[in-house]
Formats: C-alpha cells, sequence, structure tokens
C-alpha cells in the first residue's frame, strides 16, 4: 500500500522551520556559528541584507554548482533554500539579543541541541538534500575523496572566508564542530522515514 507524502512533507518543513529557529538562536548568542553562517552573517552585515535572505541567495548559488556535479535536486532541496531564510529572519526578528552572558549560553547550547534535531529530522525524510550537502556528496563523487575529507574542506574554507570578512567565530563554533555530529546521530533514529511503517491515519 502506498504511503501518502503528508507525514514526510510536515516532518521536512518541521525539520527545516526548526533548523532556520536554531540559526537565529546562535546568531542571538554572538558567542560563535557554524562554519557557513559565519559566511551568511559576514555578508549580511557587508551588503546590508537580512541574514536570512543571504542564506537564501547563497543557497541558491551553491544549488548552481552541482550542474557540473550531476546532482538532481529533491523537493527538499528547494524547500530547505526558501523555509530555511524564512524561519531565520523571523527568529531574529522576534527574538532580541541578550545581554546576560548566562542567556547567551543558553541560547548557544539550545541553538546546537535543536540544529542537531533539526538536521536529524529534515534528513530523516530522504526527500533531498540541502544545498551544501549536495555540494559536499557531489565533489565526494566525481573525485572519489571520502566525504569526511570533502566537508572539512569546505567547512573550513567557508568559515576562513566568513572570519576574515568579520563573521562571528567564537565557542560557539567549536561547540558546533564537536557535537552536531554526535547529536544529528543520536536524533536520526527517532525521526527516520521507514516505508513499512504505515500510520494508521494514512493507511
Amino acid at each position: 500500500m502506498a504511503v501518502r507524502p503528508t507525514r514526510r512533507l510536515t516532518q521536512l518543513l518541521a525539520g527545516l522551520v526548526l533548523y532556520g529557529v536554531s540559526m537565529g538562536l546562535m546568531v542571538r548568542s554572538t558567542l560563535g556559528l557554524d562554519p557557513w553562517d559565519v559566511l551568511h552573517e559576514a555578508l549580511s552585515e557587508r551588503t546590508g541584507l537580512s541574514f536570512g535572505l543571504v542564506t537564501g541567495i547563497l543557497g541558491a548559488l551553491v544549488l548552481l554548482c552541482w550542474i557540473p556535479l550531476r546532482q538532481r535536486p529533491g523537493v527538499g532541496t528547494v524547500a530547505n533554500i526558501v523555509v530555511i531564510a524564512v524561519a531565520v529572519d523571523l527568529t531574529l526578528a522576534l527574538l532580541p539579543p541578550p545581554s546576560a552572558l548566562a542567556a547567551r549560553i543558553v541560547l548557544m547550547v539550545s541553538g546546537v541541541v535543536l540544529n542537531g534535531l533539526a538536521t536529524a529530522t529534515y534528513i530523516g525524510v530522504r526527500l533531498g538534500p540541502g544545498p551544501r550537502d549536495g555540494l559536499m556528496t557531489g565533489i565526494a563523487a566525481r573525485t572519489g575523496v571520502s566525504i569526511r575529507v570533502v566537508r572539512t574542506g569546505i567547512e573550513l574554507t567557508v568559515l576562513a572566508v566568513g572570519w576574515l570578512l568579520g563573521g562571528t567565530a567564537g565557542i560557539g563554533t567549536v561547540v558546533y564542530a564537536l557535537a552536531i555530529g554526535p547529536l544529528t546521530q543520536a536524533f536520526l533514529p527517532l525521526v527516520r522515514w521507514r516505508p513499512e511503517r504505515v500510520d494508521a491515519a494514512e493507511a
């Protein structure tokens, strides 16, 4: 029996919204961002465009790099660009920057944990990788270099460029780098889509 796409699409959108919220939490903490967001913040400050808009534009530009890599986007790829951009801008508009260090630490830690859950949530439905993830897997497939090496190279590059342009790198960047892998792995079994498990409401 075919499974209706409603639950998968709902989980995809929920994961992407949570991802944008997690980005906003880390931005407001001012304690350091993940490598791509260091670059997003730097470009936002230099261009005057909103953080979310920069995220979406850069995501679309990265998607163009898929063409020579022969990567195929899915519905999740396009949704990734649009939903995250809107969600992070809404979060930043609604969440004032705290001044107390304790509150900033809470935002940073919450952002990292929520990012791990959000990543597992939208990856788990298998409706297409985000532009940056697809760039990583595409380069690895075309070059034969391991995904770990490719991802490290890409993230170190964007981190360095973002930092040189004035993006915020700090303890939050280190915490994110150390925790995001284990967090995503821990959450993934809880949210991974399994075709053989059909909810009664969808049967």
